[in-house]
């Protein structure tokens, strides 16, 4: 039965949405670099600024990925092959077409936990999904997650994630540089032979809490621009929202993340910093106009490959750090 979706994709919206979240990125972005070079010139002076800028450059032009393979097999993923799942696959090739990538592989991660995520470069990349969330999902709410994954990958967040990442760390570090300095020239404070410099030891001490917060806030910003860019490639914003609103009710209550923050989302840093789902569900659902959905969606449940029938155990924490 094909999804009837009453309201889909408004390119007007989505432009607007697009520009405000691209403009938001790069001031993030910019403010991070510009954190770093206020640290580097506090100890270095304007060379260490002159560093820092040139630095930050080098990280934008050869900034690492991650290996699909080996995060993968973080996970015990595997691969969903065409004949297991095909109205999914053939989905994912769907949304890959319009989206003008290469059709990224599918995996299937062996975890209750309510999860997916995209790893690789445009030209060969990977989304994988968890048992919990084939299972808990619709294939019309499956496309979005999908959609909304497709749209990191050509967006290159996770890169553009890394570089913030490498940032954030080099700012750590310059702001730990900066404080062993201070305490090895206390005795010539104490002794009244210099001045305790009180406006360097504040940003020593407050930028990589600045930092952080900068990257968090640039996390969100790609968070809603995949959402966007999902509801224009499968044109039904609601099957999205949907599954937001789905996955809201099942990661557990406020309490939870009070007391065990993280339990139900245990995703490394780089993938967990979204933006609260109420409001992911309110942007996307102004972007209602009349339409119809992607062809290719499907509502109903997805028929597990036999290989999905076991018995699994909750998630827990692995030896190697990932939890599933």
């Amino acid at each position: 039965m094909r999804a009837r979706a009453p309201y889909a994709f408004s390119p007007e919206r989505h432009r607007s949405g697009k520009l405000r979240n691209v403009a938001h990125s790069l001031l993030l972005l910019g403010a991070m670099l510009g954190v770093l070079c206020l640290c580097a010139a506090a100890i270095w002076g304007g060379t260490g600024a002159l560093m820092a800028l040139l630095g930050g450059a080098l990280g934008l032009a050869l900034a690492p990925s991650i290996s699909p393979e080996w995060l993968l097999s973080l996970y015990k993923a595997r691969e969903i092959r065409a004949r297991e799942l095909p109205d999914l696959v053939r989905l994912l090739d769907a949304l890959a077409r319009r989206a003008g990538l290469p059709r990224p592989r599918l995996f299937y991660v062996p975890s209750l936990a309510l999860n997916a995520f995209a790893v690789g470069r445009p030209e060969a990349s990977c989304i994988a999904v968890t048992h919990g969330l084939l299972t808990a999902l619709t294939r019309r709410e499956l496309a979005g997650v999908l959609a909304h994954e497709l749209s990191h990958v050509r967006n290159r967040d996770l890169w553009l994630m890394m570089l913030a990442d490498a940032i954030g760390r080099l700012t750590s570090l310059m702001s730990n540089v900066g404080l062993v300095l201070l305490v090895l020239n206390l005795p010539l404070v104490l002794t009244g032979r210099a001045v305790t410099p009180w406006a360097l030891v504040a940003l020593l001490v407050l930028a990589p809490t600045a930092t952080s917060l900068l990257q968090l806030a640039l996390s969100r910003a790609r968070e809603f621009d995949a959402d966007l860019d999902a509801a224009r490639l499968t044109g039904d914003p609601a099957g999205l929202a949907s599954a937001l609103a789905k996955l809201e009710r099942r990661q557990g209550r406020f309490w939870e993340e009070v007391i065990l923050p993280g339990r139900r989302m245990p995703d490394p840093s780089l993938l967990r910093t979204h933006p609260p789902s109420g409001e992911r569900v309110r942007r996307l659902l102004e972007l209602y106009a009349p339409a119809g959905p992607l062809p290719e969606i499907e509502n109903g449940p997805v028929d597990l490959p036999a290989y999905a029938a076991a018995r699994l155990a909750p998630p827990r924490l692995r030896w190697h750090g990932v939890w599933y």
